[in-house]
């Protein structure tokens, strides 16, 4: 007897199909961990012209930048979490793309705000972070790091005044509540509604690294603010750090 072979395989059902289709979330995690560190620079004019998209983070020291940074990225180190809060003064750049084709760049701003460091101190890097706010070209989205069990503090409220204009010219806007595992469920409802208010029409998202809260949520908000509508970004190769140090300015 001949075997015959089925001219109509059966296709694949829709189920299968969608179960190897990648979610949002998961391409925006898989996106962000190709992050590499590119520069570090203490005063703007140290920066790398770029012509990618840049989404910049901000805080008060002690928020959870780093943590945040690094639990988006899923690397341990790649932000750097000083053990003396405010001690991080440089403006620190990372490179995103697969393939070696650079398509984004996270920017990670000092902190801000911490008690132990010299006025003048605060004076200048509170400066150069307003320049690069106001200044920088490619910047298309900014991400406020705000501890909820302290809401947003005096130092919050200028940064918030200093990006509006940009913000109601499109600039992408985005408040992280980290530490969230740290509240009862009231408490973070009523953290979500306080930020909300607070945050003149940006995003506001829950956070917490060790519950995994709101990661894939910011992940993907992200990945939008860098490729909106789903067009491709101009990519370009990542540019090479500097050869020589720059000293830092007083």
């Amino acid at each position: 007897m001949t075997a015959t072979t089925n001219p109509h395989p059966p296709t694949p059902s829709k189920t299968a199909t969608a179960s190897r289709e990648k979610s949002p979330g998961a391409i925006a995690m898989g996106w962000l961990h190709t992050a590499k560190f590119l520069t570090t620079a203490p005063q703007l004019h140290f920066l790398p012209a770029l012509d990618v998209p840049e989404i910049a983070f901000v805080g008060r020291s002690n928020a959870g930048k780093s943590t945040c940074i690094n639990t988006l990225t899923q690397q341990k180190q790649l932000a750097f979490a000083s053990k003396r809060p405010g001690r991080t003064q440089h403006i620190n750049l990372f490179s995103l793309g697969k393939q070696g084709v650079m398509d984004a760049v996270l920017t990670d701003l000092p902190g801000y705000g911490y008690a132990a460091v010299p006025k003048q101190d605060k004076i200048r890097w509170q400066q150069v972070m307003a320049n690069y706010l106001v200044s920088r070209e490619n910047l298309k989205g900014i991400v406020l790091m705000c501890d909820p069990r302290h809401g947003m503090t005096e130092l919050d409220e200028v940064l918030l005044d200093v990006i509006r204009p940009r913000v109601e010219e499109g600039l992408k806007f985005l408040v992280v509540l980290t530490k969230a595992d740290k509240l009862t469920r009231a408490e973070s409802t009523k953290a979500l509604s306080i930020a909300k208010l607070q945050a003149g029409g940006g995003e506001v998202r829950l956070f917490s690294a060790p519950k995994r809260t709101g990661v894939e949520e910011v992940a993907t908000l992200l990945w939008d603010w860098a490729h909106p509508q789903g067009a491709t970004v101009a990519a370009a190769p990542s540019p090479a750090p500097p050869t020589t140090e720059a000293e830092p300015q007083a």
